[in-house]
């Protein structure tokens, strides 16, 4: 990818989905909304690994090419050909933070429908100095101290 393009890009997230060894299902809902989400241009996956983490501890990391014709090989055919954005180091942090005998996908996604604004924002000078996530839990706890102030000043 060149300047321009990565000049062109959107707000890039990640996420760690883990999950026990035994109960790992990638290929089904999940799959189906991450590709749904790529065909309506929302995001475009950028990497995407699975890490393993068996019971002693060690930790393995499979990129796409590892995974024959599996449902699983399928949706890592999803991940565009931009650059592999996980180093050694995140792939270590990644798996301390795992629980022993778990799975887990790690996606790193560009923010399709945010990249106009952004390129427009760049080009007119300007560049992004904060970002952040609310977590769900923070505004359903929130919305909940709103109701009950509103209940209480009623």
């Amino acid at each position: 990818m060149n300047d321009t393009d990565v000049d062109e890009l959107g707000p890039v997230d990640y996420i760690v989905v883990e999950f026990p060894a035994d109960k790992a299902d990638f290929s089904g809902a999940m799959a189906t909304e991450l590709s749904a989400l790529i065909k309506r241009d929302v995001i475009r996956v950028l990497d995407m690994l699975i890490l393993k983490k068996d019971v002693d501890g060690t930790v393995e990391a499979f990129e796409s090419h590892d995974f024959g014709d599996s449902d699983l090989a399928e949706l890592l055919e999803l991940e565009t050909e931009l650059a592999m954005l996980l180093a050694a180091d995140d792939v270590e942090a990644i798996g301390a933070a795992l629980e022993p005998g778990s799975v887990a996908a790690v996606l790193i996604w560009e923010n399709v429908w945010a990249a106009p604004f952004g390129a427009a924002a760049r080009q007119s000078g300007g560049q992004l100095v904060a970002s952040g996530r609310i977590p769900i839990q923070a505004i359903a706890a929130a919305v909940e101290a709103d109701e009950a102030a509103m209940k209480e000043g009623a």
